[in-house]
């Protein structure tokens, strides 16, 4: 049985507000904020953390990761009120990451210095692109010097960590300005990019009236000339989408891959928690921030949607995590994370393996080969 007391614990908070939403953006994110919003959202939040402690286990927080929408919309104040309020609820590690998500547009220097004072340790700015028309094709509310501004204040505000967020494949974006963004990236990063193909999702207004995209030739050489100046500039890709100096990698993403636990509060945030009995759940917080601090009217506020993780789904599950990182995990992780032996695995890998796209166990790990990393998907398909 899992010793939930072993496995690694976060906490994801969600701020679901934007001052506009992208027209490419599927995530929980809505317009309309007001300041009037941030008292009584930080303290459905609180509560919500409240509902939920027990399942911490005593265990003490890793990381924290305030994401949103644009959570850099709200007052260092309430930042504050937040971590210190979590604080009071579960104990947060001397060592823990905590990182905040911010857009160039709310970049200020006093609010970048409250959060840092309120015990942000990481900014995660969502800059997508340096080139004005790039941004406007996107829906951005930025511009690029803006976005270099903003880079500049983490500096000023005494970060010594902080993740560019950039886009590539953009509508009628060629090799060249793309090449431009991610040099541009490399000379004011602090050791972290996380680069994303742009992608048309469903529920988005790029679904309805979607952009010109560059064509498969054009984003190949894109991806390439990245992938070569990030290697050149000293950067590893130690995820699908993210690329560190040595010592820079995103603690709290590196326990979604390694199968880590989490508790989730605030509007349409997810967890995934391993209980006292070696029971594994995922749970789930209404998506709407009206609904959602409605509940939280209602005392105590009521423990979100919970789904059991089947034994039979648990290597999917650990997979879709594990393999997402190039260097993949050490088998052994995959016990000590479902309680299930490594031979399920194997068993549940068998496919994968012999088409060449896993390594095969003799070093000990759950890794794919270079050719099973570029066909992710694929692999992915054989094991769930």
């Amino acid at each position: 049985m899992i010793q939930s007391k072993n496995v690694p614990l976060s906490l994801y908070i969600h701020l679901p507000w934007c001052a506009q939403k992208c027209p490419y953006c599927d995530f929980n994110s809505h317009e309309g904020f007001s300041d009037s919003y941030q008292e009584p959202y930080v303290n459905a939040l609180l509560a919500d953390l409240e509902s939920q402690k027990d399942w911490a286990s005593g265990r003490a927080l890793e990381t924290i990761f305030i994401g949103g929408g644009t959570p850099s919309l709200f007052a260092g104040m309430w930042i504050d009120r937040i971590l210190s309020g979590v604080a009071k609820v579960i104990t947060i590690s001397q060592t823990a990451e905590i990182t905040l998500e911010s857009n160039p547009g709310s970049a200020e220097i006093a609010r970048y210095r409250d959060y840092r004072s309120a015990g942000v340790t990481r900014l995660s700015i969502g800059v997508q692109s340096f080139d004005d028309t790039s941004l406007a094709r996107l829906g951005r509310i930025h511009s690029g010097e803006e976005a270099r501004a903003a880079l500049a204040l983490a500096d000023k505000a005494d970060f010594s960590h902080w993740n560019i967020d950039l886009m590539h494949g953009l509508p009628g974006q060629d090799a060249e300005s793309a090449r431009d963004d991610i040099g541009e990236a490399i000379r004011l990063s602090a050791g972290h990019i996380s680069r994303y193909q742009l992608t048309i999702e469903r529920n988005t207004r790029f679904w309805s009236t979607p952009p010109a995209l560059p064509d498969e030739d054009t984003l190949a050489q894109i991806e390439d000339t990245g992938q070569t100046l990030l290697s050149d500039a000293g950067f590893s890709q130690y995820e699908v989408s993210a690329f560190c100096r040595p010592n820079n990698e995103c603690r709290h993403n590196m326990n979604y891959w390694t199968f880590g636990d989490y508790l989730g509060i605030g509007a349409g945030a997810h967890g995934k928690l391993t209980l006292e009995d070696g029971t594994i759940i995922r749970t789930q917080r209404t998506r709407s921030p009206l609904d959602y601090l409605n509940q939280a009217g209602a005392a105590p506020f009521a423990s979100p949607a919970v789904q059991v993780i089947s034994a039979d789904d648990l290597p999917g599950e650990f997979a879709m995590n594990a393999l997402r990182l190039p260097g993949g995990v050490p088998l052994a992780c995959f016990t000590e994370r479902t309680g299930l032996a490594a031979n399920v695995l194997k068993q549940r890998a068998q496919t994968a393996l012999e088409r060449g796209w896993l390594a095969d166990w003799e070093g000990g790990r759950f890794v794919t080969t270079p050719l099973g990393f570029t066909f992710l998907d694929s692999v992915l398909a054989t094991l769930l």
